[in-house]
């Protein structure tokens, strides 16, 4: 280390895990990156993507000053100023001339990894006041906040597994040994796993794929993709056939448990065998080991949600965690309670808690194709044709907020060739000119994340301990960047009709505007601290959160405070009309002979799955070289007696072909893949022109999501199906 050298604290804003780092800083450049040891969460455990920090932070490709489109098509450097003045020339002229719903606004999956990304949006859609939003999550999660939603009455309050504390988890579509765990926030995933282990645990994955979690498991079964939801209704079914289900204090708690019985009748281990390809004896001994365990836990995540039957599946998981008496327990699944989370409510003497105002879908649908909405969103595989179809409603304007939907979405060709040909007007808030931002007429690019303050709105929300952690920016802001958080304020003064009005108003009327929701003293207002619009709202939630912090105690730790373990929350965290926990929701009945129908279907010869790598996190991460190469790689996995069927050669290309179209791709010979299932990773395919990602160019691969049409969604939630999608694969003439 130089005699300039120093280090600083960071969280890692890279993956869901948040691990705290230590960064090495030379003058203002991040040369290293190390767990912190100190940490009160993460305990010095780092992973690729978080050692990598340094080279995301300082990599040449990020853009430093805005882009604006000339009058000769070309994307050219402009200042700040000359950015916002066109937004403000064109967006409210738009939306004044064509209607609110002339303004389309897709939200990627950074933002819940920056300050700014959280706290903006929501303040951006109320001065647009367009239904038109489109988000990652019905790529996603969106299935998880349904069920949870017509559960618990809020979308919001999702049950984590204790990691640490159980004694039985059952995994199903989740590999954290590579994702490090998504809607549970747990920095060292696969240590707690070992830890389970080691205290006497069981770990039980249901994967069609032998990931690095299934090989750390005590048992893995190897279902077909697609059934999820059918093996965890069996269970369920097995459960209350023989009268193993004991929900314990819950009972008193549940709404709907006499109809649950019939609603499952059908869905016996037996009869669901030949769809999911797992024998009734395996089904029938995971749901009676699960009953058995002095504890356990249910997870499911990506693989089990984007499916046909995704919302089904997520509504399975906490429906067995119920019926075990495991759900809001320690060492079962416990919702969690962050620093900016809302005050418990407390109950009013004889008579509890009173009922919310509960949980709707399809308050509204999309022009074109009729989808309903759910949480607010519309389907992003819907985005194409709403730029695309004529009419009244349709989008003109699209504001585009760190995502990528041109790689993310289904058929990025069709969205590729709208955003090109059918908008008058694109904003996107993008460091990078990527696949989807090289279409907008301005580019507003945030600065590296050394350069911002951290702190974790959304994830601590979904962490498996309650704690709570800020970090300020390690590195001052550069000469000609602009901090996040000014640039989403100036976009929404800007496209509101108080363009040049200073950024501060927005963080004052966000302020104002919650104090007087949470019935607190205008005085407070006064009363906070912090150096920024962004820091003075975070110690107001502070100060009305659960715990009464305040910013001045989280700069006095630097390593976080430790909040405690989870613990029950029920009944005061439901939010459904009856106030109980709803167990069979009228969306979700009505969709259950969907799923009995499946019980029929003949199962595709060969289907796709996606996968995760460790060293990647979605398209942005592809153009880090330290995380390129390796494992890290876009090629085909095919099982050994599928390729010797097909005559597939290990190395060679290979067509892959599904509806949406086709991609070629190296074929990967492993027996990790079941016979049946063909795996391609996601957030390829960056070899489109006009972008600047040279790492990524240079290794592009093929997107896997172009072998879909988007036509196939899971009808409660939106959510796209990426996963068991028919294709064939041939040998690449």
């Amino acid at each position: 280390m130089s005699h300039d050298s120093r280090t600083a604290p960071r969280i890692c804003p890279l993956c869901e895990a948040t691990c705290g780092l230590t960064l090495t800083i030379e003058g203002t450049t991040v040369t290293g990156a190390r767990g912190d040891r100190d940490d009160i969460f993460s305990r010095g455990f780092i992973c690729p993507k978080g050692a990598s920090f340094g080279g995301l932070d300082g990599d040449p490709d990020r853009l430093r000053v805005p882009l604006v489109r000339g009058e000769d098509g070309e994307l050219r450097e402009a200042t700040w100023s000359e950015a916002f003045d066109r937004i403000a020339e064109r967006i409210p002229a738009l939306a004044g001339a064509y209607g609110p719903q002339a303004v389309g606004v897709v939200l990627g999956n950074p933002n819940v990894h920056t300050m700014a990304g959280s706290l903006y949006p929501p303040l951006l859609l109320a001065a647009l006041r367009t239904r038109n939003v489109f988000t990652a999550s019905t790529l996603d999660q969106m299935p998880k906040h349904v069920s949870s939603g017509l559960l618990f009455g809020d979308a919001h309050a999702i049950p984590v597994p204790d990691l640490d504390r159980t004694d039985h988890l059952l995994l199903i579509g989740a590999n954290p040994l590579e994702s490090n765990g998504s809607l549970c926030t747990a920095p060292d995933f696969p240590g707690r796993l070992k830890a389970l282990r080691r205290r006497g645990g069981t770990l039980t994955v249901i994967d069609p794929r032998r990931t690095r979690t299934a090989r750390l498991a005590d048992r893995h079964v190897a279902i077909r993709p697609g059934a999820d939801a059918l093996l965890l209704a069996a269970m369920a079914n097995v459960l209350l056939q023989e009268k193993l289900a004991d929900p314990g204090p819950l009972a008193e708690h549940l709404e709907g448990a006499d109809e649950l019985a019939a609603a499952l009748a059908d869905f016996t281990p037996d009869a669901v065998t030949a769809a999911c390809d797992v024998d009734a004896a395996t089904i029938t001994s995971l749901a009676r080991e699960l009953a058995a365990a002095p504890t356990a836990a249910v997870y499911a995540r990506i693989g089990s949600c984007t499916v046909e039957h995704g919302t089904l599946a997520s509504w399975l998981v906490d429906v067995l965690n119920i019926l075990t008496g495991n759900l809001d327990r320690p060492g079962g699944a416990l919702f969690p309670l962050s620093a900016t989370a809302r005050a418990p409510r407390e109950a009013t003497p004889g008579k509890g808690f009173a009922p919310g105002k509960g949980f709707a879908l399809g308050r509204w649908a999309s022009r074109v194709s009729g989808h309903p909405e759910a949480k607010g969103e519309l389907p992003i595989a819907a985005l194409a044709e709403e730029i695309e179809t004529p009419g009244e409603g349709r989008i003109r304007a699209l504001v585009v907020l760190a995502a990528n939907p041109v790689l993310s979405a289904p058929d990025g060709d069709r969205l590729d060739a709208a955003l090109a040909g059918r908008l008058d007007f694109m904003v996107s808030v993008d460091p990078y000119l990527n696949e989807t931002s090289r279409h907008a007429d301005v580019v507003l690019p945030p600065p590296p994340p050394s350069q911002s303050a951290h702190f974790d709105f959304a994830f601590n929300s979904f962490a498996v301990h309650n704690q709570v952690r800020y970090t300020p920016a390690p590195v001052p802001l550069e000469d000609g960047r602009m901090d996040e958080s000014e640039i989403h304020a100036r976009l929404i003064l800007a496209v509101s009709g108080m363009h040049g009005a200073p950024p501060s108003a927005v963080d004052d009327l966000a302020i104002a505007t919650a104090i007087t929701r949470a019935g607190a003293p205008e005085e407070l207002a006064g009363e906070l601290t912090g150096e920024s619009g962004p820091e003075r709202r975070l110690d107001l939630m502070l100060r009305l959160g659960p715990y009464g912090l305040t910013l001045e105690e989280l700069l006095a730790h630097p390593h976080g405070i430790d909040l405690g373990p989870l613990g029950p929350r029920v009944p005061e965290i439901l939010r459904t009309r009856s106030g109980r926990i709803e167990l069979l929701p009228a969306p979700i009945a009505a969709d259950l002979p969907r799923l009995r129908q499946a019980l029929g279907e003949l199962p595709a010869p060969l289907v796709l799955v996606g996968r995760r790598h460790l060293r990647s996190n979605n398209s942005w991460m592809h153009n880090v070289g330290s995380l390129s190469g390796g494992s890290n790689v876009c090629t085909l996995q095919i099982h050994p007696d599928d390729a010797a069927r097909l005559g597939l050669v290990d190395g060679a290309t290979v067509r892959i072909e599904s509806a949406g179209g086709g991609v070629e791709a190296p074929a990967e010979i492993t027996d990790t893949v079941r016979s049946g299932v063909v795996s391609l990773p996601h957030g390829w395919g960056h070899s489109r022109p006009g972008t600047r990602l040279s790492v990524a160019a240079a290794h592009p691969g093929v997107n896997v999501n172009q072998l879909l049409d988007g036509t196939l969604l899971d009808p409660l939630s939106g959510t796209a199906v990426l996963n068991a999608i028919p294709v064939t694969v041939t040998p690449s003439l």
